[in-house]
């Protein structure tokens, strides 16, 4: 399988799905725009669109950041999807899926740093890609909104502070507000580039410091991502 990653910033890296693509054997290519690659010209060699998170919103101009051409990304991941390729959006990237299929992404009614637990909805509970889960699992958190839904779109899991954490937008495209990539390399780079930030945010209930941030296991978690993807790809092998 070919896997693209559309990265935002050096600090939100892929973590543990490059994992998982090199463990499984794919091919992964890159578009860092942060660095100023190009998006990828043509679809045809992508059976995986992964969009990764940024501090940007989909609402964010040239002008605001001249990396980041939100209108683009969104007509790749529209192009992808209409073409019955495998979408995951995580955290920007899953509300740049809503924005490409025609829903407003939102605040979220909490800002999310760390790790806290989501809760599989019925919806959720009822797809095979997630059974796995459990009614309730811990993962990474890094954000202040959350993907607009369409008027079919499913919620897969909420959490206490974000009512939208796994958005099914199609049975091939998937949306996750939550952070299930994290592993210790990509928390230490969040926190470089967040630190004097978090030190503001210690009032807020679903923020965790750095120390605490640093002690979690991200690995059972990564292991339930795999299991995800793993499903994912049976499905688009399958169509």
């Amino acid at each position: 399988m070919k896997v693209h990653f559309v990265v935002h910033e050096a600090f939100e890296a892929p973590g543990a799905y490059e994992t998982w693509v090199r463990e499984r054997g794919h091919e992964a290519t890159y578009s860092r725009v942060h660095a100023h690659e190009p998006l990828p010209g043509s679809i045809a060699d992508i059976d995986l669109l992964v969009v990764m998170g940024g501090p940007q919103s989909p609402s964010t101009t040239r002008e605001e950041c001249p990396h980041f051409d939100a209108a683009a990304e969104q007509a790749l991941i529209a192009a992808c999807a209409a073409a019955g390729k495998a979408v995951v959006g995580v955290c920007l990237g899953a509300q740049l899926i809503g924005a490409a299929l025609g829903a407003r992404h939102a605040h979220s009614p909490e800002k999310e740093i760390g790790k806290f637990p989501i809760m599989l909805t019925a919806d959720g509970k009822a797809n095979d890609k997630f059974a796995h889960f459990g009614d309730v699992l811990e993962t990474g958190h890094w954000h202040s909104d959350m993907p607009g839904l369409t008027g079919n779109a499913k919620v897969i899991a909420s959490s206490e502070g974000c009512p939208r954490q796994i958005v099914e937008y199609g049975n091939l495209v998937y949306g996750f507000q939550c952070h299930m990539e994290f592993t210790p390399e990509v928390v230490e780079l969040l926190i470089a580039a967040s630190e004097a930030e978090l030190a503001t945010l210690e009032s807020h209930r679903y923020v965790q410091q750095p120390a605490t941030l640093r002690a979690h296991d991200w690995q059972a978690m990564n292991g339930q991502l795999f299991v995800f993807l793993d499903r994912l790809m049976q499905d688009y092998a399958a169509q």
